[in-house]
């Protein structure tokens, strides 16, 4: 799963994609309430069951979001989560 595969829809004034990876699903989003979404960056938050968690090597200690992000650290993260999982995601 590479970031150009992400399907994106509509969310607020912005967009949305969520890739699932069987127990985990990664949120990518850019809208005016997301952190760097009036920059045209990306924010990422990981659930679980439903759950907004952090997962480590994803998101910092007590942190479930992580704003700022390009494309390509929206790649590397992609990349994490297949690797934590073992699923390239859906």
């Amino acid at each position: 799963m590479k970031f150009t595969d992400l399907k994106f829809h509509e969310l607020y004034d912005g967009v949305q994609s969520i890739v699932d990876y069987g127990q985990y699903q990664l949120s990518v989003v850019k809208h005016s309430g997301s952190y760097g979404g009036t920059q045209g960056l990306y924010e990422i938050a990981v659930f679980d069951d439903g759950n907004q968690i952090e997962l480590p090597g994803i998101t910092k200690d007590n942190d479930t979001v992580k704003g700022y992000l390009t494309q390509d650290d929206v790649n590397c993260i992609l990349i994490k989560m297949t690797s934590i999982t073992g699923n390239n995601g859906v």
